[in-house]
């Protein structure tokens, strides 16, 4: 095995859970999609990993292809919907369980859908425990800018799980 494919299987390794979570977020739940996005993701990461110069961290580079694969097939989609199963969503921690937690997922990730695209990557990398400078240089928008927008996401995610 050459050192490349060493590294990218490294890569693959540690970031497939987290790539999959986000194309998750971006396409409604569909599980089958999501493996379909992440895969595409994998393979411009392998086509483009010569090419990475360092110049951000990887896990942001990652990211930043997630993300831009992502807007590619949800305009493919044209605001294309399916409902959420929680057996689905990948797990991070088991903070809720059963029914409650199934209704609070559903809940958010419909209100979540209802963000514009970039609203929408900003608070998936946001509940992926980036930190917002990250996000900011992974969006293209100004530190200060991201801040500002994830509080007033969230108070308009808070409005719409609340049916304010």
């Amino acid at each position: 095995m050459t050192p490349s494919e060493e590294r990218y299987k490294e890569i693959y390794r540690d970031n497939y859970p987290k790539v999959m979570r986000l194309c998750m977020g971006y396409v409604s739940g569909d599980q089958a999609l999501a493996k379909d996005v992440a895969q595409d993701v994998f393979i411009k990461i392998w086509e483009n990993l010569e090419q990475f110069r360092n110049e951000s961290g990887i896990g942001s580079w990652i990211y930043r292809i997630t993300v831009n694969t992502c807007l590619t097939q949800l305009r493919k989609q044209k605001k294309h919907r399916i409902n959420y199963d929680i057996k689905d969503i990948p797990e991070r921690h088991e903070a809720y369980s059963g029914e409650e937690k199934h209704q609070m997922l559903v809940q958010l990730y419909g209100c979540i859908n209802t963000l514009s695209e970039t609203n929408k990557a900003i608070i998936l990398l946001e509940l992926e425990g980036l930190p917002q400078k990250e996000i900011s240089e992974i969006i293209g928008i100004k530190h200060e800018a991201i801040r500002t927008r994830i509080h007033r996401i969230k108070s308009q995610l808070t409005k719409c799980v609340n049916n304010e």
